[in-house]
């Protein structure tokens, strides 16, 4: 079965995972997908993230990632929203004037810029704005 979108595919199954308590969760690799929780991760919603080689039930080799969830001392979700934003049929750009503040500043938003994907809090600092991928908090 073929993915539409592989960005909405991979947040919907560490929300999935989230909510259902798992420890990791692994999902097939591209540039951009490690991007993005390598934005989480620095964020502090993930604990960690690995790369590792499977192999298909066809004998073919690919690259997935072995995300890590974090959760609290008492086992309370630290990740509660992950939404995508932009979908592949509507793309939404923000200038940086234009970035939302996410749940008042306690949320982010990851953003694709042309100096890479990064948190809208980067993006105020650096000065960029992009298309808003999605929103996490």
């Amino acid at each position: 079965m073929a993915v539409c979108d592989p960005i909405a595919d991979m947040l919907t199954r560490i929300r999935n995972a989230n909510r259902a308590g798992h420890a990791s969760v692994e999902v097939p690799s591209s540039r951009f997908k490690k991007a993005v929780v390598k934005v989480l991760k620095d964020e502090g919603y993930l604990k960690d993230f690995t790369l590792f080689e499977a192999v298909t039930p066809t004998g073919m080799k690919t690259e997935v990632i072995k995300v890590q969830l974090k959760y609290g001392d008492r086992g309370e979700r630290i990740l509660t929203n992950l939404d995508l934003i932009s979908k592949q049929g509507r793309r939404i750009f923000r200038g940086v004037g234009e970035l939302p503040k996410f749940l008042d500043g306690l949320g982010i938003g990851i953003l694709s810029t042309s100096k890479g994907v990064m948190s809208d809090r980067e993006a105020r600092k650096q000065r960029v704005g992009g298309e808003l991928i999605c929103r996490v908090w």
